[in-house]
């Protein structure tokens, strides 16, 4: 009887007290224990006993937590209303001052990205936040930093994820834009034609040097263009080509000398002549019809 009343002590002893004080905390987690009101430390992970209805324990999760911050309505340095969208990833470095020094790490955590995306956003140019973000990630990142770091949060980035921006400024950044792609496209035209006429130039003077050169050159034109198939070809050809064969054709001397005046012996005398004169024999020669 006495062995039974034992072991039914026992049992209710290991129900109401040994049972209830048992805590589970898995790998990613921290208990921080409170008895009577008093912090006792974190615990864990695994099995471990407290004393039952006398303490609370707090379960705090060590894993990073990505947190988006709702769209903020921002004006920037240079009076663009913007609306910028970020997400703030962090994690508990010290469970008991994430419960004991704030109320709720995460609200607290989400209120101070929001206030210093506000600050930092304001006081920069549109073209700043565009061209230079991740300067501005940074200098996000370093200043939540700083206020999570008393309640034991780590920041560990902090990304600008997306920025709308006013409709009649989109129109105005795409001309801008297109105007800056045709200036490049000049740029690069000019360049060409400069080093293309600079190549022509030396090509030239390289030809200019070589007489052999350029008749070469003339006759691969024309084996080029004969690859055609046209039915009329126009080829100019250099007075260096066609100059040596002109000297050797029979009338060509006899062209270079001055002809004979067709005026009449007698104006070349100095007498006066009349202007029927000066008409061709052949037209002032009577007609001779032959009769039978």
């Amino acid at each position: 009887m006495t062995l039974i009343i034992i072991l039914i002590i026992l049992a209710l002893i290991l129900f109401f007290f040994v049972l209830p004080g048992l805590r589970v905390v898995q790998s990613y987690e921290r208990g921080v224990i409170f008895i009577l009101g008093g912090l006792r430390g974190a615990k864990g992970p695994g099995v471990f006993w407290v004393p039952p209805m006398i303490t609370r324990m707090m379960k705090v999760d060590l894993r990073i937590v990505t947190m988006q911050v709702p769209p903020q309505e921002i004006i920037t340095r240079d009076n663009v209303t913007i609306r910028v969208t970020a997400v703030v990833y962090f994690y508990v470095v010290n469970p008991e001052d994430a419960v004991t020094k704030v109320v709720n790490f995460i609200d607290a955590t989400m209120q101070i990205g929001q206030t210093t995306l506000r600050n930092v956003l304001g006081q920069s140019d549109l073209d700043e936040l565009l061209a230079h973000r991740d300067r501005i990630n940074q200098n996000l990142q370093t200043i939540i930093d700083e206020y999570t770091e008393r309640w034991g949060v780590k920041v560990t980035a902090v990304e600008v994820k997306d920025i709308e921006l006013p409709p009649t400024m989109q129109r105005a950044m795409a001309k801008q834009a297109e105007a800056e792609r045709e200036k490049r496209a000049k740029i690069i035209h000019a360049e060409g034609e400069l080093q293309a006429s600079t190549q022509l130039a030396q090509a030239a003077s390289v030809i200019g040097s070589q007489p052999s050169a350029l008749q070469l050159r003339y006759l691969q034109t024309l084996t080029e263009i004969a690859v055609e198939k046209n039915s009329t070809i126009i080829f100019p050809l250099p007075m260096d080509i066609i100059e040596p064969l002109l000297k050797h054709l029979p009338g060509a001397a006899e062209g270079n000398h001055e002809r004979p005046s067709a005026r009449p012996i007698a104006e070349q005398a100095g007498r006066e002549v009349p202007p029927n004169a000066y008409m061709d024999q052949t037209a002032t020669r009577p007609m001779t019809t032959k009769r039978d």
